[in-house]
């Protein structure tokens, strides 16, 4: 193994779990926060649009 092979290898390590720790982040904390924001959103429009009634 030379040492471009050895580069490329590290390259490759380095890309993958640099987007294995970005898929975790986003399913643990971006994900159900706008899943979050979104609930809370709509029912803060729907009190607000009880209350206008």
């Amino acid at each position: 193994m030379d040492v471009s092979q050895y580069l490329g290898f590290l390259l490759f390590l380095f890309v993958f779990t640099a987007g294995f720790w970005l898929l975790i982040f986003l399913l643990t904390f971006v994900v159900p926060y706008w899943i979050g924001g979104t609930i809370f959103e709509n029912l803060m429009l729907k009190k607000q649009e009880k209350s206008k009634e």
